[in-house]
């Protein structure tokens, strides 16, 4: 924790919108579990959570984790077992809540990411200032497919300002998006 708030990552496959603005549950990639769990090893998140409602893509993230924790993984890079024993698969979000509780003894307080732009943002820098200040756990969310609901977004306390690149093009993936927000919050200058 090294004297700064409790961190903790979410990766939401649910509920998440599709290019049309439709619900949707998107599918979980073996490339997304191991990067953004290399990014949270590195910038020391306390856990990575995986959320998904479907059984089959929860087996799935078992099975790699399994492979690189404990299996023939492990001894050919212990490394990456280091990072991928920092995730945890939940059904929904309220899973992820129940288990920071559990972890922490309080409800994190809840903040979103999107590459849209969210009404009354707060800049990384003074996100990043609370964190350190602060013993109150936080749960930071991202989302694949083309972002979190609105009903994922009103559930947040804090809405963290978008990453802004050279122009208005902002379509970076998830796993580049985590570790830019990761290390604006977390690094260390």
């Amino acid at each position: 924790m090294n004297g700064r708030a409790p961190v903790y990552l979410a990766l939401l496959h649910h509920p998440v919108h599709d290019k049309h603005g439709k619900v949707v549950t998107t599918s979980l990639t073996t490339l997304d579990l191991g990067d953004i769990a290399r990014s949270c090893r590195t910038f020391g998140v306390d856990a990575f959570f995986v959320v998904s409602p479907v059984d089959a893509m929860r087996r799935l993230a078992r099975k790699v984790i399994a492979h690189w924790c404990a299996g023939a993984g492990r001894d050919y890079n212990s490394h990456r077992g280091d990072a991928l024993s920092l995730v945890r698969l939940a059904r929904d979000l309220e899973g992820v809540e129940i288990e920071i509780e559990a972890d922490t003894g309080k409800l994190p307080e809840l903040v979103v990411t999107s590459a849209r732009g969210l009404a009354d943002p707060i800049s990384f820098e003074a996100l990043g200032n609370e964190l350190r200040h602060s013993s109150d756990p936080h749960l930071i969310m991202m989302g694949t497919g083309w972002g979190l609901t609105e009903e994922v977004i009103a559930r947040a306390g804090k809405r963290l300002e978008p990453i802004a690149g050279a122009d208005d093009y902002n379509h970076l993936s998830v796993r580049a998006a985590t570790a830019i927000v990761l290390d604006r919050l977390l690094g260390t200058r």
